[in-house]
């Protein structure tokens, strides 16, 4: 069997010491802090605190997707050195990262006609995208070729629930996911969004909830309403959270308290720079294996 790696972006939100105990590679996105660029390099570049301090204060941010040249500089020295590459995007529903690693692929086709170039759209963010990788990754150990775990991945992606709520809706109204006079409603009245992933991979408000503790409650809410096998769910919970540590912590008690057969503690990621970009400070996402996303 031919050897293979398996590869993601960083948009993924999984600690480095993460994918590299799990033998993921991963290739950077890209993000600007007051106009200069910084690679998306899992808080190495500026740490997680520093960037998300400098948004609240004011700093302008903007990203930038993986282009088709870096994607081919990338490939190329895996195809080198005799190596099979499934890759998998963040979701296509948010960003053209997928399109310009379909055109690398077919670019390295040609050259590398001997070698098997996966790429598959996760249809995922975050660390719900990472808790993705991280079963692939145990399914590779587990003796998958490169074809049954492409096939694999394709077939099983959008059983990954993602639920994100925010406590601060400033980013939201900045990027314009949420109007200037809803915001400010919001914002008296305390609401906190609730958005999940839906099938095509695009982050959809899904509900407005009233109050901090209820939004964290009504997050949980949704792994009984979705989790494999309901309470009994016997799978990883991945969690991953923008400056508020707090708040995760809060969701992955009710998760460990009720679901007690889970597959270990909850893990509890930072939202890294590009995806928390667009959130800002204050958002809270909650990822698990459930039933088909299917709107």
């Amino acid at each position: 069997m031919a050897k293979y790696i398996l590869s993601c972006c960083s948009t993924a939100d999984l600690s480095e010491e993460w994918l590299n105990k799990k033998d993921i590679h991963y290739i950077c996105f890209h993000y600007f802090l007051d106009g200069k660029q910084y690679p998306d390099d899992l808080g190495k570049s500026i740490s997680f605190d520093e960037f998300y301090k400098a948004m609240s204060n004011g700093a302008e941010t903007k990203t930038s997707q993986v282009n088709v040249d870096e994607y081919i500089d990338y490939f190329t020295p895996f195809l080198d050195q005799g190596l099979d590459i499934l890759h998998v995007t963040l979701s296509s529903g948010i960003s053209g990262s997928y399109n310009s690693a379909c055109i690398a692929r077919d670019d390295l086709a040609e050259k590398y006609p001997e070698r098997k170039i996966y790429v598959v759209d996760s249809l995922g963010a975050s660390s719900g995208y990472g808790l993705f990788m991280d079963t692939l990754a145990d399914l590779r150990a587990g003796g998958m070729d490169i074809d049954q775990l492409a096939a694999w991945a394709t077939e099983h992606r959008l059983e990954l629930h993602h639920w994100f709520f925010s406590t601060d809706l400033t980013f939201y109204i900045k990027g314009g996911r949420v109007s200037k006079t809803a915001g400010w409603f919001g914002t008296v009245l305390k609401i906190c969004p609730l958005l999940n992933m839906d099938n095509l991979g695009r982050l959809i408000p899904r509900y407005k909830i009233r109050g901090k503790a209820k939004v964290i409650e009504e997050t949980a809410k949704k792994m009984f309403e979705h989790a494999k096998n309901g309470a009994d769910y016997s799978g990883k919970c991945f969690i991953s959270h923008s400056a508020c540590i707090d708040d995760a912590k809060a969701v992955a008690a009710l998760v460990e308290e009720h679901f007690p057969k889970l597959d270990g503690k909850v893990e509890i990621f930072s939202i890294g720079t590009t995806i928390g970009s667009h959130t800002g400070p204050g958002t809270v996402a909650l990822f698990f294996w459930g039933d088909e996303r299917k709107d």
